[in-house]
């Protein structure tokens, strides 16, 4: 009787790691798809620039932000001292670009891992436990649901000038964890109940243990995937803030900023407005086409 018990207590046991190891298995089929993708290798080859851009602005340029600049050279085109040209205060405009990236993809990649970690935080109580608990959280989730980003972003900024970096990211976290919960909680629900569950419930296993050990890695993929793309969404989101006078204000530099001042001599000096739409539109399509492409290869369907 005892190697009875003995065998079906190794065999549930079993069953609560299958889980635990198709997840591991996911992510390591999705790598072998990713190195086939060219898509893939371009998206990351933009964001590594990007992110070193961003991280050792030292590396590409010469000049600190709002360093070195003379009127005198204001609004000049690109030419044999500057590369691309010099901005409205006659600053190195290269420079100005290269720092500018620093507070785009510094509050993107921020909102979106506190936001990650509000979602996976609210998604897996939520899912896991359900009742008042969860229609609670999803009450709470449909308020903030409801308001639009972009406009409940600019009445909060507007109602609170002086702001910076620190509360672009902050009012940004407040609006940008909606999405990412909703799909959390659909995960852990569609997977609370599978077998593995259940057997690491029957041997004993704690609340926390199954949600972190067993729940967790079975449902992130989804969210990773959509988090990958918010990170674009916010970078987006922070510069047309930025562009509309709303956003982070001189002497900050960012490239919403560069477009809003840019906007007024798009005629006479294009080069001011083309420069940084260019690297805004490649970092967010880095992000969007990295998104896109993680999404096929952890989707064996997608194949």
């Amino acid at each position: 009787m005892a190697d009875v018990r003995t065998d079906a207590a190794m065999k549930a046991a079993t069953g609560a790691e299958t889980g635990t190891a198709a997840a591991g298995s996911l992510w390591w089929d999705a790598w072998h798809e990713l190195r086939r993708r060219a898509v893939f290798w371009l998206s990351a080859a933009i964001l590594l620039l990007a992110l070193l851009m961003a991280s050792f602005p030292g590396l590409f340029a010469s000049l600190g932000p709002n360093e070195g600049c003379r009127l005198g050279l204001s609004k000049q085109g690109p030419g044999d001292g500057a590369i691309f040209g010099y901005d409205l205060q006659g600053c190195d405009y290269w420079s100005q670009i290269v720092y500018g990236a620093r507070a785009s993809i510094l509050i993107g990649i921020a909102v979106t891992v506190f936001a990650l970690l509000i979602s996976i935080a609210l998604g897996l109580v939520g899912g896991y436990y359900g009742g008042w608990i969860d229609a609670l959280i999803a009450r709470i989730t449909d308020v903030f649901f409801g308001v639009p980003f972009v406009l409940g972003a600019t009445v909060i900024l507007v109602a609170f000038p002086g702001h910076g970096m620190l509360a672009m990211t902050l009012v940004l976290v407040v609006l940008g964890w909606t999405t990412m919960t909703r799909l959390m909680r659909a995960q852990v629900i569609a997977v609370r109940d599978m077998d593995f569950v259940t057997a690491a419930r029957m041997l004993g296993a704690g609340d926390a243990r199954i949600m972190f050990r067993h729940i967790l890695p079975n449902a992130i993929a989804p969210v990773f995937v959509l988090a990958m793309l918010n990170v674009g969404n916010v970078i987006a989101g922070e510069a047309t803030l930025d562009f509309l006078g709303v956003g982070l204000q001189y002497p900050d530099v960012s490239w919403g900023l560069q477009l809003n001042t840019a906007r007024v001599f798009f005629s006479a000096h294009p080069h001011l407005l083309i420069f940084p739409a260019v690297f805004l539109t490649a970092t967010v399509l880095g992000f969007l086409m990295l998104g896109d492409v993680v999404r096929d290869a952890l989707d064996p369907k997608l194949r």
